[in-house]
């Protein structure tokens, strides 16, 4: 059985690799420092076609020690060029190249590769990189002039283990009389699934359909392109997914943001490093943004989409789920790709796409309004993040890139009938409008079930505000189409107002000077009074922190209650900051401050005041919703967390017990 993902343009093409060496001309002896010892440039070449080709170059570092930097220069044919690449910036003058790291850096450590992808023009003949350096010295392990025999056979094929989306093969290494330079995971049909660079004995295919069969071989190459036949076929079965409605057990969601993966430098593989994916039931991708038209699109522009942080990044084995670096070809890179891995080692997990958010909601009062907008806003979103229909980009994208990613919907929309970000428009009718559109959403999934065979989730993001409870919500209409919804449990105050104020109460303090009074008990009762069931409900938490500066000790001398002159700075953000951050002003003259019964604690230092949660608050949390029957805990976001995960464990054991 062949794989049912379907492949873009340009991962098809390269089911017809053509690995051929860099042509290595030594240089001067006065511009030749000694080559890097255990490094190797491999030049890929995929499929020419009437006017260009694709070509990669794998920098692979077998040497003990990373390699911090690198400079690649080589001249390419008459005739041949490059036309964009990726993972590299680039310097042409001419026929000739200079290759250096990308604004984030590309070091390749010890045992790991690093690769560049580009897309060229040519003329006919040859495409092949000549005169090849890397750090000015001959790039290392080229071919011999003899390399012309075939790999061996990969040997003892077999299968090392199964989730239900992947399939990960071992096998006996091939040999070859110069060297392999990688392995091909051939379908049943013959198509390249998966090439993996470097002499490895395994490899995974992903992205595959839970409780199915499929057969795969494999194949070894070497660096001039020479190719083994393929090996046996070797066939096995998906692990069937945990299907149909989540089970009963409290819910720990967290919002993992598309864009902690620059400043904060937060990937999906910390959610595993700090053992944070083992402990949560879901994982809200925030967020997919809503055009004019009232769809869900993507596009690579600042302010209006990050496709390339989406599914276009290629990711460094260093900075892998799977320590397996992503290759140039692939038709899914980026932070989806990487969620896959995630579902793949934790199986449990579900990933749903959060849409809108502050930001992005401000088109779907209109995508909400009719019938037919309702069916096109549906209809988009789930083709392209469920049925994984991403547009191409980069290299990236294509029909059913992003199948097997997300687990269902996460409608954030902020808010309907309500007042939320200032460019946002608002109507009078959003609140039956937005009852329209949960149950368009929900048939549509429904739908998509009977397709695929999946059960698809539909959860919400709801405020804390009777308010906007009220003008946006018909709360129970709405709740049954809902698996569940997670309730806004933080943002009561911050530096928007003039005084320092909790920011994640569960009760209301004496002494709170308002002007509006909020915390977790007025707004869980808000929603129940209205008709939702306790169990549908999950309370939020914060991993971060709001501030002011310029605040006197007041009477109590903590702070609390006090006028303040403005927001305290903050590392991205005045009046805000990671919990990671803020957990180490105890150490810098701040003393810690808590009120038990509110399950609230603050720092101060006599002029700087943070509302903030510790491991001790967030227990707090978790046993007053406990107590009010709630179904667990929803995390924004997962990025303030420290990189052993201490947040995520104090609330996992809260709910444990």
């Amino acid at each position: 059985m062949s794989i049912p993902r379907k492949r873009g343009w340009l991962a098809a093409s390269i089911a017809a690799l053509l690995v051929a060496p860099l042509a290595l001309i030594a240089a001067p002896a006065s511009a030749a420092p000694t080559a890097p010892s255990g490094v190797t440039v491999v030049y890929t070449e995929g499929a020419k076609w009437d006017t260009g080709y694709s070509g990669q170059l794998t920098i692979d570092n077998q040497s003990s020690t990373t390699l911090d930097d690198w400079t690649i220069r080589f001249s390419l044919p008459a005739g041949a060029g490059i036309t964009s690449l990726w993972n590299a910036t680039m310097e042409r003058s001419g026929s000739d190249y200079t290759l250096t790291p990308p604004g984030w850096g590309a070091s390749v450590p010890a045992g790991g590769t690093y690769q560049i992808g580009f897309n060229g023009s040519f003329s006919g003949g040859d495409t092949a990189p000549v005169n090849c350096t890397l750090n000015n010295a001959p790039c290392a392990g080229g071919p011999g002039e003899d390399d012309t025999e075939p790999p061996t056979v990969p040997g003892d094929v077999s299968v090392l283990g199964t989730t239900a989306t992947s399939i990960t093969l071992q096998w006996t290494a091939s040999t070859d009389n110069v060297g392999v330079a990688g392995y091909e995971i051939l379908g049943a049909d013959g198509e390249v699934v998966r090439t993996v660079i470097g002499d490895t004995t395994s490899g995974t295919v992903g992205g595959l359909t839970p409780d199915t069969e499929y057969t795969f071989g494999v194949r070894a190459f070497d660096a001039a392109g020479n190719r083994s036949d393929a090996s046996p076929p070797v066939t096995a079965r998906t692990a069937e997914r945990n299907g149909g409605q989540p089970s009963d057990d409290e819910r720990r969601v967290g919002y993992f943001t598309q864009w902690g993966i620059y400043d904060r430098g937060y990937l999906v593989k910390n959610i595993d490093t700090s053992d944070t994916a083992a402990k949560l039931t879901h994982i809200n991708y925030a967020f997919a943004n809503i055009n004019r038209n009232g769809q869900c699109f993507q596009v690579n522009q600042a302010g209006q989409g990050d496709a390339w942080a989406d599914y276009g990044r290629s990711f460094r084995a260093d900075e892998s789920v799977d320590g397996v670096a992503d290759r140039w070809d692939q038709d899914l890179r980026g932070n989806f790709n990487q969620l896959l891995k995630l579902k793949e080692k934790h199986p449990h997990l579900k990933v749903n796409l959060s849409i809108g958010g502050w930001t992005w909601s401000k088109y779907i009062s209109d995508a909400a309004l009719t019938p037919e907008s309702r069916q096109r806003m549906a209809s988009s979103c789930i083709d392209m993040f469920l049925r994984g229909n991403l547009p191409p980009f980069d290299g990236a994208g294509g029909p059913g890139a992003a199948y097997g990613v997300f687990d269902g919907i996460d409608l954030d929309w902020e808010w309907p009938g309500s007042e939320g970000h200032e460019d946002n428009i608002v109507r009078p009718e959003d609140k039956e409008n937005f009852t329209a559109l949960v149950r368009e959403f929900r048939t549509q999934l429904d739908a998509l079930e009977q397709e695929t065979g999946r059960y698809y989730e539909l959860t919400s993001f709801m405020p804390a505000d009777p308010e906007k409870v009220e003008a946006g919500f018909e709360v129970e209409k709405i709740m049954p189409d809902f698996d569940f919804v997670t309730v806004q449990g933080y943002d009561y105050h911050g530096a928007w107002e003039d005084y320092t104020n909790h920011q994640s109460n569960l009760v209301l303090v004496e002494g709170d000077p308002g002007p509006r009074f909020f915390s977790s008990e007025i707004a869980i009762d808000a929603w129940v009074d209205r008709g939702a069931d306790p169990a549908d409900l999950v309370l939020g938490v914060p991993f971060y922190s709001r501030g002011w500066t310029g605040v006197q000790p007041g009477p109590n001398g903590d702070g609390l209650f006090q006028q303040a002159t403005g927001p305290a700075r903050g590392t991205y953000e005045d009046g805000y900051e990671d919990w990671k951050r803020i957990r180490e002003l105890p150490n810098r003259g701040y003393t810690l401050h808590r009120d038990d019964e509110a399950g609230t604690a603050w720092l101060y230092n006599g002029s700087t005041w943070w509302t903030y949660d510790d491991e001790i608050s967030m227990k707090q949390k978790v046993e007053w919703a406990k107590g009010r029957d709630l179904n667990g805990v929803m995390i924004w976001s997962l990025d303030g967390d420290d990189a052993q995960g201490s947040l995520m464990s104090a609330l996992d054991e809260a709910l444990d017990s």
